[in-house]
């Protein structure tokens, strides 16, 4: 795949926002949801970012709405257990997951035969946040930027290694798309998680990592990790001072970061869907809200369902061709 059509499904589709009050939406008819406690299926397990996030929106539509909103993890095989999961609920509004780019746009191309179809089988309820990543290297690291990294791959093939959370994640697959956009070698190094990757990386183990940004925040701010750039379009909120990609390389249309929505099952009742989105987008206006979202390295996207359906539709056919041309495949 050459580098023109590399980039063009890196591409991100401009979506507008939209928020609706909850008032117009329960007055289609929805005034007894919920009558009943929902349940928010989280597909990884507690203490990381999808977890954080759900717990946010899970606590804000409690306290906001009077309703009770259970999370319940359900981690394993890379989030995939948790969507199977939720595509085989009834689709009463009472089931919920928190679905991500990972599991819904680039699992189903690189697991062998997984149940789900994200387009067919889920219904785009409400997108909570995009997130960039972030590169980083050790503090003591030669590179100052990813102009640097690039420099070195290209006077020294296959001398630097970049580690990732695991194989088949956006997080490694973002570092494969760098490394064929720049036309560089670079070695890819696999961990079981983000937290040994980060250990490696501080210690100089490994020449850098792609990381979530929450994953490696607090070594960033402690100056035991040098961020070298975020894999997005625009600056992170989180971390204003480090340069995109697009900013620091020749790659100007760079543009990889991942997203977090609530997702029922197919067919859910479309007053319930625009009423949970509509309770959902209130809460992601808040400041308080955003703060905490902020936080965690992302930022607040609300849309509408259909706007959040096309995205993912888009994504989930962008993906099939970059993880064709990165070659990656998991067993």
């Amino acid at each position: 795949m050459n580098r023109k059509t590399l980039l063009s499904l890196l591409a991100l589709s401009a979506l507008s926002t939209f928020t609706l009050a909850p008032s117009a939406a329960l007055a289609q008819g929805t005034a007894a949801y919920p009558n009943k406690p929902i349940r928010l299926i989280v597909p990884f397990p507690p203490g990381g970012g999808t977890d954080i996030l759900s717990r946010i929106v899970g606590q804000r539509l409690t306290e906001a709405n009077k309703w009770t909103v259970v999370v319940d993890n359900r981690p394993g095989a890379g989030g995939t257990i948790g969507i199977t999961e939720a595509v085989r609920m009834p689709a009463t509004g009472y089931e919920m997951v928190m679905g991500q780019k990972d599991n819904l746009a680039v699992a189903p191309w690189l697991y062998k035969g997984l149940s789900y179809d994200p387009s067919k089988d889920l219904t785009a309820v409400a997108l909570v946040a995009e997130s960039p990543l972030v590169i980083v290297t050790a503090a003591n690291s030669p590179f100052k930027n990813m102009a640097d990294v690039i420099a070195a791959a290209k006077a020294a093939p296959d001398t630097i290694t970049y580690g990732s959370p695991g194989n088949g994640t956006t997080i490694h697959l973002a570092g494969e798309m760098f490394k064929m956009d720049a036309g560089i070698k670079i070695t890819h190094v696999p961990y079981k998680g983000s937290n040994p990757a980060v250990i490696d990386t501080m210690s100089g183990t490994v020449s850098m990592m792609v990381s979530s940004i929450p994953s490696a925040i607090s070594q960033i701010k402690a100056g035991k990790l040098r961020a070298l750039a975020v894999t997005s379009a625009k600056r992170s909120v989180s971390l204003p001072d480090v340069p995109t990609i697009a900013e620091s390389t020749p790659l100007k249309d760079f543009d990889v970061s991942s997203w977090y929505g609530v997702f029922m099952p197919a067919n859910a009742p479309k007053d319930v869907v625009a009423a949970m989105n509509a309770a959902i987008n209130k809460q992601l206006a808040l400041p308080e809200v955003r703060e905490a979202i902020h936080a965690q390295g992302a930022e607040p996207r609300p849309l509408t369902p259909e706007a959040f359906g096309a995205l993912v539709k888009a994504d989930y056919l962008k993906w099939k061709g970059i993880v064709a041309a990165s070659g990656v495949k998991v067993e």
